[in-house]
């Protein structure tokens, strides 16, 4: 079978690269081809598979070439983060939600009726003042309202999947992602990235700003879980899936000053002495709009679940990334 991963050479869709690779098959099906599509060449270890192609620049400008192609399976992750979408309105809407339309457009032509998993985000739930107030709990049924612009495109781009599925133009399944810590690299534009950063950067040395009160609660989600979801996403039936709605995932809740309590255990308390607090209006006002308690029986059905605890996330991250720990931190473990 042949594959399409947008966003191929970002973090989350290197992991699924690198996951679907090592696993050789999809859905009882043998993985001929990987197309990674992005901006950028994904990493060396993931191009040098004679498996894999990259297809290098904006998306919007490849959409075509799918016609052609006639993927049996498409990850969609390509898209600009919630800050910059934020700041960049046009951005945001050419970004996530032209690219996503001319995507489905493009797989509507082919003609083969693929399957795709889309990757949305927990920022499609928020308050609606006064009428309605950030969600306590969100469920499965929970009604979405965004207060941002990446939240509302995300939505968007659902409800366009949702009747490409319907019209039997494509089998679409999207997944709606938590914050995904911790993200190693340099920090990106998304109004969530200092919940990786406030535990990447005091790890190999560096000292960064908490932009939101210590009691912020957030959901959290690793990696793993992440890539996790996304391909039993795809391998679900229709009917386990239990309908065209996307599907919201189990979360790690806890509290912006539970996560720094949990670094300090794991590498000392040096390491949690480099976070200073420095608010930031913009990224609170953001952050806030998000729920962060989540409910997601449709989700636990598959098999899927909440990470054990937030030390496990950092454990696996210093595991997984020796080199952007510094000695200091290292030696407090």
């Amino acid at each position: 079978m042949k594959i399409l991963i947008t966003g191929g050479a970002g973090f989350v869709g290197s992991r699924l690269a690198r996951a679907l690779l090592a696993r050789g098959t999809l859905d009882g099906h043998g993985i001929e081809r990987l197309v990674l599509a992005d901006q950028f060449a994904p990493a060396d270890d993931i191009s040098a598979d004679r498996r894999v192609q990259v297809a290098v620049g904006p998306l919007l400008g490849q959409c075509d070439d799918v016609v052609g192609a006639r993927f049996d399976g498409v990850f969609h992750l390509a898209s600009a983060v919630s800050a910059e979408c934020e700041a960049d309105f046009d951005l945001g809407m050419r970004s996530n939600l032209e690219t996503t339309r001319a995507l489905l457009l493009a797989l509507r032509a082919a003609g083969n009726s693929p399957r795709l998993v889309f990757a949305s985000s927990g920022a499609v739930f928020g308050a609606d003042p006064p009428f309605l107030p950030v969600p306590s709990l969100v469920e499965d049924h929970t009604l979405p309202t965004p207060q941002t612009s990446y939240g509302t495109q995300k939505l968007v781009s659902e409800q366009l999947i949702a009747d490409f599925t319907r019209k039997g133009f494509l089998d679409g399944r999207a997944v709606r992602l938590l914050t995904v810590s911790v993200r190693p690299g340099r920090p990106n534009g998304a109004a969530s990235g200092f919940l990786s950063g406030i535990v990447r950067e005091p790890l190999a040395g560096i000292a960064c700003a908490c932009p939101v009160a210590l009691d912020t609660p957030v959901a959290l989600m690793s990696p793993t879980r992440a890539v996790d979801a996304l391909i039993r996403a795809y391998e679900a039936s229709r009917a386990e899936l239990g309908g065209r709605s996307a599907l919201i995932l189990p979360a790690l809740t806890l509290r912006v000053g539970e996560m720094l309590e949990a670094l300090e255990r794991v590498a000392g308390k040096a390491v949690r002495a480099r976070v200073r607090l420095e608010p930031d209006a913009r990224i609170e006002g953001i952050v806030s709009s998000w729920p962060a308690h989540f409910r997601a029986e449709r989700a636990q059905r598959l098999g899927l679940g909440a990470d054990a605890s937030f030390e496990s996330i950092i454990e696996a991250y210093i595991a997984d990334h020796p080199e952007g720990v510094a000695r200091s931190a290292g030696a407090a473990r």
